[in-house]
């Protein structure tokens, strides 16, 4: 395990460290995103789809769930807030294993069932446009992706 810090200054500015992270990622990778409701989940899968090429608007599935899109390769965007129960059976393990990348809001809610290997970003208000990220990566791929964006 490896944890990084970044502090962005401008929803453009961590926008723009998303869309880095989007040109690196491949096929099975997962990134959980954690923070307060208004922190820039949403935001920063924009950033991330724009770097894996996706065309068209990005926005929340809060109420559907699980929203797929199109770039270099999937992005399954899914936000489970709103689950009912830890053990709702999505077949979340066919996105996590499959050939796209999946960014999940709210991964507390399916702490069972999320793979061990992820990149786990917490991000936090420091001040209206200020954001404090903390990466930690939970396995070999992910380190070296963490390395390759952050470092």
């Amino acid at each position: 395990m490896q944890e990084w810090t970044v502090v962005t200054r401008s929803p453009d500015e961590t926008a723009g460290l998303a869309e880095r992270l989007g040109q690196l990622v491949a096929a099975g990778d997962v990134i959980t995103l954690e923070g307060d409701l208004g922190a820039g989940k949403t935001s920063f899968t924009k950033g991330l789809a724009k770097g894996l090429g996706v065309k068209g608007v990005v926005n929340s599935p809060t109420f559907t769930i699980i929203k797929e899109y199109q770039g270099r390769l999937p992005l399954y965007h899914m936000d489970v807030y709103r689950m009912e129960d830890e053990a709702e059976e999505l077949g979340l393990e066919e996105y996590f294993y499959g050939e796209g990348v999946s960014v999940i809001e709210w991964p507390t809610r399916i702490e069972e069932q999320l793979p061990e290997n992820r990149l786990s970003i917490a991000i936090y208000h420091l001040d209206e446009t200020s954001r404090k990220l903390t990466v930690t990566a939970v396995g070999e791929r992910e380190r070296q992706l963490g390395k390759e964006w952050l470092e």
